[in-house]
């Protein structure tokens, strides 16, 4: 069975991304030389497709948008069926920084899930108002589920080892913050090690944010409404991933 990064998977979600997807690419081969890469193009309506394979990656195309969460689960599965043991999950729009995937992928030698913290000591990443109140909640209420302090728990970087994987390539939640709030319940009440690294986290490169004023105002109600919903749905089992 091949480790560490040899046996990584990128996966990199991308909805109408086409303006910046080429550099993110070109910077995660630079960074990181040899390690796979998919993109997830969630039913994008500009070139982001054409542009990524063109700089070099692997590209799954959905039919149309699913979501994070939903682009993301085709990810895992095409890491099973690929014999990946590990999947790293990397925003499209140039935040996440490349050179911290090796520090969380080394982590999981003793963890099935490693969030990427923007707020354990590295970098400057800020949010503010409503927002930052409903992160500390949840963090406080998803620490006591994971049975450990975290104190990012609606990060996207994240890396998922073998039994973390094979859960999620049949469970990952496609609701709206399910791929952060949700896939955490998810993997603490089915018995995953969830631990935390901290990361810096840059400006979007391009294209258009996913939140807007209006939308940071919600936050708070549909944060609520998708914990509520993760922590009364059934656990699922862990079993290890099926891995070449």
């Amino acid at each position: 069975m091949r480790t560490g990064l040899d046996s990584t998977l990128i996966v990199m979600p991308a909805f109408n991304e086409s303006e910046v997807i080429a550099d993110v690419i070109a910077e995660v081969r630079r960074v990181l030389p040899g390690v796979a890469c998919l993109v997830v193009d969630d039913g994008s309506s500009d070139d982001t497709t054409a542009r990524a394979r063109r700089a070099g990656a692997k590209v799954a195309t959905l039919p149309y948008n699913l979501g994070v969460g939903g682009a993301m689960r085709v990810g895992f599965k095409y890491a099973i069926e690929n014999g990946f043991s590990n999947v790293v999950q990397l925003d499209s729009d140039g935040q996440h920084d490349p050179s911290f995937v090796p520090v969380l992928v080394s982590k999981l030698a003793s963890a099935d899930l490693v969030i990427g913290a923007r707020f354990a000591g590295e970098g400057e990443y800020a949010v503010r108002g409503l927002r930052k109140l409903a992160m500390a909640f949840l963090a406080k209420t998803l620490s006591a589920t994971a049975k450990t302090r975290l104190t990012d728990t609606t990060s996207g970087f994240k890396a998922a080892g073998p039994r973390a994987v094979a859960l999620f390539a049949e469970h990952f939640p496609a609701e709206y913050l399910g791929d952060t709030i949700e896939a955490l319940v998810i993997a603490a009440r089915s018995g995953c090690v969830i631990v935390q690294e901290p990361v810096g986290m840059r400006e979007r490169q391009g294209g258009t944010p996913s939140h807007n004023p209006v939308k940071s105002a919600l936050y708070l109600g549909r944060a609520l409404i998708a914990l509520s919903f993760a922590l009364v749905r059934p656990p699922h089992s862990l079993q290890e991933g099926a891995v070449a």
